[in-house]
């Protein structure tokens, strides 16, 4: 490996020799389009605080998007990085390629910065948002020195992989409205068999994105972890903020009345301070809330949303998978029925059924859009089989127009006019407006020259591209 050279720092840039280059690092700004190595198109994005000096060792993040929206996804973490002093980069990631090679292109991009920058080498961790998240529990399985993982919305990706000689820090964040929130606890009781440090932090809502103060959280936490492992000084300071700040949180839960996760929190807080702070009042007052009748009454309700929802789970997986192999369209007609019911929970009075309302229809979204990459990644297409996902997603989803599209360009293609028209009407009915969308549709050439087609197109969007000419003999 070639030698680095530091040139010069200066207030604002840090301007570093690589392999006989000159490359300019801008404090406070997005770095982007590095390269990895002069032999090869990976590149990475970085980002440096504006505190930053070359005095001091930094922790490092690698921040994981395996759609190539690594920019935008390192982008979201800058704010936090900031406020606890971490350095960000993020690899271009591709899903097209093996989880091999992206796993290789961590590799590279962490000894590249590690390289050029004063890194801490026990406090380099991986964090991602949902397939993100899941990539990123693998990094620290696979890469030596890799110490944590932050994962949004994403449960483990691989148990089984795990290995107790090889222990690394786990911080979920996830909110219940999540269909991988009961995922994630059970993630959390196995880490704790395992004696791997863990903690689920929990956010309201059911955006996909719990805002800055959450990604602080988590980097705080691996920052809490190192001091009581002594890779860094303990700094009692920053120790009492941070717990004062969390003893706030959970004052505010206990005053809305969420007990559950006030309890819940209480055990993550234990977790957090155990090493660097007697915690024995605050178990204390833990114990005395696990015995609060309404605690319990809580705890029972949400286990027995816990105990529906799992067989639930299990009915709409069995049944995906036998409608999927065996094409059966006439099973859509339950699944709308499904759907329906999965509403009532939603808009039901009880909390613990709307929560878990939320997770079912976010769970056989996923499980469908699943089996449609599935199939349409292999060699041979069972395009009857995305047929009935294509439409089961128009059931699943029922505002979103890619999947209406998907099912008339299919059926067209296979020349079921039928099909495709009805599904156009109920595109258009939703609102679909895109005219030159619908008429450069792949695969309906023939289906647009159709004047049922072209009538349709004039019915909703008041003017069709072809003249309408009809049959004489046609009533």
């Amino acid at each position: 490996m070639k030698k680095t050279y530091l040139l010069s720092l200066l207030t604002s840039f840090c301007a570093l020799s690589i392999f006989s280059q000159q490359l300019v690092l801008k404090k406070g700004e997005i770095v982007e389009n590095l390269s990895i190595n002069d032999s090869t198109e990976n590149t990475y994005s970085i980002y440096i605080p504006k505190t930053f000096s070359m005095e001091k060792k930094w922790p490092l993040m690698v921040v994981l998007d395996t759609e190539g929206n690594e920019t935008k996804a390192l982008s979201m973490f800058v704010v936090a990085a900031e406020n606890e002093g971490y350095v960000l980069a993020a690899p271009k990631l591709l899903d097209s390629v093996s989880l091999t090679k992206n796993m290789v292109v961590v590799s590279q991009s962490i000894q590249k910065v590690t390289s050029m920058l004063p890194i801490h080498g026990d406090r380099i961790y991986a964090a991602g948002s949902e397939s993100g998240g899941q990539f990123a529990s693998l990094v620290p399985v696979l890469i030596t020195g890799v110490n944590g993982t932050m994962s949004i919305g994403a449960s483990l990706a691989n148990r089984e992989l795990i290995n107790t000689k090889n222990p690394f820090h786990f911080v979920g964040i996830v909110n219940k409205e999540n269909f991988n929130y009961p995922f994630m606890l059970t993630d959390a009781k196995l880490l704790d068999r395992y004696k791997f440090r863990n903690q689920v932090l929990l956010y309201d809502g059911s955006g996909e994105w719990p805002g800055v103060s959450y990604l602080e959280k988590g980097m705080q936490l691996f920052t809490l972890d190192a001091m009581g492992r002594k890779w860094i000084p303990n700094d009692p300071a920053y120790v009492e903020k941070a717990y004062q700040e969390d003893l706030g949180k959970l004052e505010q839960l206990k005053s809305i009345g969420d007990l559950l996760w006030a309890e819940q929190y209480m055990t993550e807080m234990v977790s957090m301070y155990g090493a660097l702070k007697n915690m024995d009042s605050l178990r204390s007052v833990q114990k005395d809330l696990r015995k609060d009748r309404g605690f319990k009454a809580m705890k029972r309700a949400e286990n027995a949303a816990f105990l529906k929802e799992s067989l639930l789970k299990e009915d709409y997986q069995y049944y995906m998978e036998e409608d999927v192999y065996t094409h059966n369209f006439n099973n859509l007609g339950w699944w709308n029925h499904q759907m329906g019911e999965i509403s009532k929970f939603i808009s039901g009075s009880k909390p613990y059924e709307k929560q878990m309302g939320h997770r079912l229809k976010g769970f056989v979204n996923a499980l469908a859009e699943d089996n449609i990459r599935i199939i349409a990644s292999e060699e041979v297409v069972d395009e009857d089989a995305l047929a009935f996902l294509y439409m089961l997603k128009t059931i699943l989803e029922p505002e979103n127009h890619e999947y209406y599209l998907k099912t008339i360009s299919l059926s067209a293609k296979n020349d079921d006019f039928g099909t495709s028209l009805f599904y156009l009407e109920e595109l258009l009915k939703k609102g679909f407006k895109d005219k030159e969308k619908l008429y450069s549709l792949e695969h309906t050439a023939l289906f647009r020259i159709t004047p049922e087609f072209n009538e349709m197109v004039s019915k909703y969007l008041d003017d069709a591209r072809y003249d309408i000419k009809l049959d004489e003999n046609r009533p």
